[in-house]
């Protein structure tokens, strides 16, 4: 993956930032929006540290577009128009960003205490005054809209396809839950990186920045945060399926080469981590006859039995091996997103098809295409 900085004012807001992210660490809170998105109770840290270098990385080249764009409007802020701007020719993604400040605006009424009937008029009457994130997104596809596409998706109610299929795999997830295992998952479910703006402004580190964003500049980029992992968890998802092999499947042999390369080394740590399981253990050395006045050609019967006896205490060692293992939480792990299935995910989310696979994608600058816009 390409970090190169995509302009010569925030060079120093990349390598500051990238510090700033090792000395502020969303792993854990990672680990819990993962489990909430569909991945094991327990996900593996280094699936979680994984997810966010890949999370903080391009927030940080999202970061560096939007003070060009910032910059060449003559503002001194990011604002909501500059991330907006970035993100108009995916639709798709665009229409979902576009409700997402809709029910920020309606969350900001509701905490004020404002009735339903107040609610009502507002909208009868067209008022916007508490409409601010509407409004703002209203102004700014008016002055850059000449089609009204844009503008259109203002009024566009059709359902959510990736919110819908993820709470319904939530729904999957939670029916062989207990009752403390669903509220872990409740309580999952709620974390977010604007519920910690605070050290969500210092993993961006953008006390650095010549042109810092502003309140709802940082609102969508929490957003376009937690997209990018929950995007992440649903690629790593399939590619985890892919892998399991199939009884019957004419392609079951056609594996990714670079899935295999990454598998093969994350088993080999696996494998170094754990000296003592079954699978690494040498076979059992078998016992030499006894010498004596036996015939040459036959064994001693002795010697069977003790052979026989070392096969069943090996065996038994296995078996303990096992049980311990499974104890230790080793096997529960087996389920987990790995880092391998990451890597799949985002090599396969880059991957360029056909003649005209460069146009496919808004953001190619950086080698990797941004999966939250």
């Amino acid at each position: 993956m390409n970090t190169t900085a995509a302009s010569p004012m925030s060079t120093a807001t990349s390598s500051s930032g990238r510090s700033a992210g090792k000395s502020v660490s969303f792993a854990a809170e990672l680990q819990s929006m993962m489990f909430s998105l569909g991945d094991a109770r327990r996900p593996l840290h280094e699936t979680a540290v994984l997810v966010e270098d890949v999370v903080h990385t391009q927030l940080i080249n999202l970061l560096q577009q939007a003070a060009e764009i910032s910059q060449l409007r003559g503002a001194r802020v990011i604002s909501a128009e500059d991330l907006l701007f970035l993100m108009r020719k995916d639709k798709k993604k665009l229409r979902r960003l576009l409700k997402y400040m809709f029910f920020r605006d309606y969350k900001s009424k509701i905490v004020k205490g404002i009735e339903d009937e107040d609610l009502l008029e507002d909208k009868l009457s067209g008022s916007n005054n508490s409409n601010k994130r509407q409004k703002i997104a209203q102004d700014f596809f008016s002055s850059i809209d000449q089609t009204g596409e844009l503008l259109a998706m203002l009024e566009d109610d059709e359902i959510d396809e990736v919110k819908q299929e993820r709470m319904e795999r939530a729904e999957r997830q939670t029916r062989i839950m207990d009752s403390a295992q669903y509220a872990e998952f409740c309580e999952s479910r709620q974390l977010s990186f604007s519920k910690k703006a605070s050290k969500f402004r210092d993993w961006l580190d953008c006390s650095s920045m010549e042109i810092k964003p502003n309140v709802i500049a940082m609102e969508i980029l929490a957003y376009l945060a937690y997209e990018t992992v929950a995007q992440l968890v649903d690629l790593a998802l399939l590619v985890r399926q892919d892998m399991v092999t199939k009884a019957g499947d004419p392609f079951s042999h056609a594996i990714s080469a670079t899935f295999i390369q990454y598998h093969s080394s994350a088993e080999g740590c696996y494998m170094k981590s754990y000296p003592d399981s079954p699978e690494s253990t040498p076979p059992a050395t078998p016992t030499a006859p006894s010498s004596g006045s036996q015939h040459p050609g036959k064994t001693a019967p002795g010697a069977l039995g003790n052979g026989s006896a070392g096969q069943d205490s090996a065996k038994t060692k296995q078996r303990k091996r096992k049980k311990s293992t499974a104890a230790c939480g080793v096997e529960a792990h087996s389920d987990a997103i790995q880092p391998c299935h990451i890597r799949e995910a985002i090599r396969r989310y880059g991957h360029k098809i056909g003649p005209l696979s460069p146009f496919t994608s808004a953001y190619r600058r950086n080698g990797m295409a941004f999966l939250a816009c």
